[in-house]
């Protein structure tokens, strides 16, 4: 089992690394903040479905209210479990040495996971066609030094006068070879 979270472990470093060259050329995202009065590690439940001016005549308004809504729907549906086990795990945490903790943060992690399976599905029906990219961001919050999600929506010019060329290493570092 151990095994199994290293080699997944390897995986995200890989695709953060690989977001990560390809975030460095493009313009600075468009930030959809979570907008509810309850945040669980994190991430809030649910977020602001306002239009956001910058995507004007890039995405319609009623597709991204479309989207933000089916985040949001994700949010209310698990979220409510998370803050009854967060709960539960500060009552028992000193009886249980800490451990009593373990369900709400791997339910948080599914949380997450299941937000960014979304946006997956989302970016692949509609935003990639439109040369756009939403993920689940952690950015620092303006009013304290914790860290939030948020959703972020990226700009990928792959045919304009800009173009993105990422160049992927075998686990050894060389090149693939090409057939």
């Amino acid at each position: 089992m151990a095994d199994f979270d290293e080699i997944y472990e390897e995986e995200e470093d890989e695709e953060r690394a690989l977001e990560e060259q390809l975030l460095k050329y493009s313009p600075d995202p468009v930030v959809v903040r979570g907008s509810g009065h309850v945040t669980v590690f994190g991430l809030s439940n649910k977020f602001e479905s306002e239009f956001p001016s910058s995507l004007t005549g890039k995405v319609a308004p009623e597709e991204f209210k479309a989207s933000i809504n089916r985040v949001n729907s994700c949010l209310k549906k698990n979220l409510p479990v998370n803050v009854r086990w967060l709960l539960c795990g500060c009552l028992c945490c000193c009886c249980t040495l800490g451990c009593s903790m373990w369900p709400v943060i791997c339910l948080s992690k599914r949380t997450r996971r299941s937000i960014e399976k979304l946006l997956e599905w989302e970016n692949n029906r509609l935003y990639h066609k439109l040369c756009l990219h939403w993920r689940l961001s952690k950015r620092k919050c303006e009013t304290n030094n914790m860290m939030e999600y948020g959703l972020a929506c990226w700009e990928v010019e792959l045919l304009g006068s800009r173009s993105v060329h990422v160049v992927i290493f075998n686990r050894s570092g060389s090149r693939p070879r090409r057939n």
